[in-house]
């Protein structure tokens, strides 16, 4: 049996990052969002909503760009309190000890602490009810090198990124599979004896 409940956003989990706005270190400010996705790949395009209310809101509107940083369990509890509190009365990244990098093609910074690092530039801007949704193309990729393994491969899982779901934040767990797995031949000959 399955209950039906009244109409809501259960799509969960969701990645939590962190997007980095401003266009001065005097103006830079973090706010964490859970409605962040991919929307194309060719342009590379990504979505971020959020409140008008929210300080980072106005700061968008007028650059026009962001960044958005993606979480690890070291930078929950920082993702979490710069979700809970607002730049209008902290500097996050002095508070939360995070550093501010210059990003390669939009004058937001980039976060140092975050594994991978994507730069945007706001195409559309769609008011929704609660949220306005930023549409932007992706301009670059900041990716750290702490990630790459010996074959030159990033490998993301060795950051332990978080999600969250229903107000809460998880580790994601093991791989079970790669894109296309199950459509894959199986090697069906066994070593000789």
């Amino acid at each position: 049996m399955k209950q039906d409940w009244r109409p809501g956003n259960q799509l969960y989990p969701l990645p939590v990052v962190m997007v980095s706005v401003g266009d001065c270190p005097e103006n830079y400010n973090i706010i964490t969002v859970a409605w962040a996705g991919t929307i194309c790949s060719n342009p590379a395009m990504v979505s971020i909503s959020v409140r008008p209310e929210r300080h980072s809101h106005a700061i968008i509107e007028r650059t026009g760009e962001f960044v958005i940083n993606l979480t690890t369990e070291e930078l929950a509890y920082a993702t979490d309190w710069c979700g809970v509190k607002s730049g209008r009365d902290f500097d996050k990244f002095a508070e939360m000890h995070l550093t501010p990098i210059a990003s390669k093609c939009v004058a937001a910074p980039a976060i140092a602490e975050s594994p991978i690092s994507i730069e945007c530039k706001v195409k559309q801007k769609i008011p929704l009810g609660t949220h306005d949704m930023f549409i932007a193309e992706v301009v670059n990729v900041k990716a750290d090198d702490r990630y790459f393994d010996e074959k030159g491969a990033f490998c993301l899982e060795k950051a332990h990124p978080i999600c969250y779901s229903h107000g809460k934040y998880y580790s994601i767990g093991k791989m079970i599979g790669r894109f296309g797995y199950s459509v894959q031949k199986k090697n069906t000959q066994r070593k000789k004896r």
